[in-house]
């Protein structure tokens, strides 16, 4: 795996082990040689993330839409910066630029990037590995529910078990890394996001 779109908040959050984690993702992505592809700001979690990798010569993809670009301060350090029309092309060209997807700790924007990006794996759209890194137990109440809508006949369990979890990050890397795809669904004619 050559790069990986990592969603996170823009928001620090109040938790400094989550903080002190997400530099460390950085740092290791660096380290692996694999590209970090990430929403370009230069604050929060997100910005912990891309600093790790800077620090460590790693390669950073930074993508923004046009509009948060005076709202978000954008980081000037980044190997690439590509600016989009808006929030779906964002997520979009993050999609292009990936061979996989981790969420870590976030708000709504991370929970919309993460939903939808394990939508679009769940109908076939991409085969791509997605992870989750529970640092500190945050998306427990998550996988709780996603265990709930297993449970009451709302998701398939191959599509939970689909999206990979682990609370470190070696662990995540590994498990991405040896990722088996579902097969695609026959009904599905491949035409793209």
């Amino acid at each position: 795996m050559n790069s990986i779109s990592v969603f996170c908040g823009s928001s620090e959050g109040n938790d400094q082990f989550i903080i002190d984690t997400a530099y460390k993702l950085g740092a290791i992505l660096a380290k692996s040689n694999i590209t970090l592809v990430y929403g370009a700001a230069k604050i929060g979690i997100m910005g912990r993330v891309a600093q790790g990798t800077i620090d460590n010569n790693g390669k950073t993809i930074g993508v923004i839409p046009n509009f948060l670009r005076t709202k978000e301060i954008v980081n000037n350090q980044l190997t690439e910066l590509i600016v989009t029309q808006n929030m779906h092309d964002r997520k979009v060209k993050m999609y292009e630029k990936s061979e996989g997807f981790m969420i870590i700790p976030g708000g709504f924007g991370t929970m919309d990037e993460f939903f939808e990006i394990t939508t679009w794996g769940q109908l076939g759209l991409h085969t791509k590995p997605i992870g989750i890194l529970n640092i500190s137990g945050y998306y427990d109440a998550l996988i709780a529910q996603c265990k709930v809508m297993v449970n009451k006949g709302f998701l398939k369990e191959e599509n939970y078990n689909a999206v990979v979890i682990d609370h470190t990050i070696d662990g995540l890397l590994s498990k991405m890394k040896n990722y088996q795809p579902l097969p695609t669904p026959k009904w599905l004619k491949k035409e793209g996001l």
